[in-house]
């Protein structure tokens, strides 16, 4: 993808939440898990690509020992929507008996989440706990979860990108949280 459109992308999108309003609701998220889960000895689950940028700055702010791991699965890929779970990587360590806090940058339809929860649920976990940035409510699927134990902001019906959420796999890395233009979106149905 050319860096010119990109540019494009970003300048013509929409700041729904800047870089500090993101950063205060990731500690008010860290907060309430540290309430909730410092004594449970929790393994911190990352929803690999997007929830690396909500782990890496959530966990800094949680101050209680904790283990990290990840698990890598995927729905859409560059698309705006898919059907199929893609498993590419699950846990290394041992879930069994374990607190679980499954960390992701949004929760929109929550068919990945709900899969991945039940994935930890048969590998016999004592709870599960599901964290995400962004809680995007006007997008669920009946059978997806359907609210996170943790969020910190709420999304509109809108395709938004960085803070870990993506366009074709670029800009997660933007500090706030944007909106895409409805030019934007209708030249990625059309591509």
């Amino acid at each position: 993808m050319h860096k010119d459109h990109l540019t494009d992308i970003v300048n013509n999108a929409t700041c729904l939440y800047n870089e500090a309003e993101v950063e205060d609701a990731l500690e008010k998220m860290a907060k309430a898990i540290s309430e909730d889960l410092a004594d449970k000895n929790p393994v911190f689950l990352c929803v690999v690509i997007g929830g690396i940028i909500t782990m890496g700055r959530l966990l800094p702010k949680i101050e209680f020992p904790l283990q990290l791991d990840y698990i890598h699965v995927s729905r859409y890929g560059d698309k705006a929507d898919g059907s199929n779970l893609d498993w590419k990587a699950k846990p290394s360590c041992d879930l069994n008996g374990r607190n679980v806090v499954i960390v992701d940058d949004v929760l929109d339809g929550g068919m990945t989440l709900r899969a991945i929860k039940q994935f930890c649920e048969d590998a016999n976990c004592n709870e599960v706990y599901t964290a995400v940035l962004a809680d995007k409510p006007s997008g669920r699927h009946s059978d997806g979860v359907q609210k996170p134990d943790y969020s910190g902001l709420t999304l509109g019906d809108h395709w938004v990108i960085g803070s870990g959420m993506d366009y074709k796999g670029y800009l997660r890395n933007l500090n706030g949280i944007y909106a895409l233009s409805p030019e934007t979106i209708k030249k990625f149905y059309s591509s």
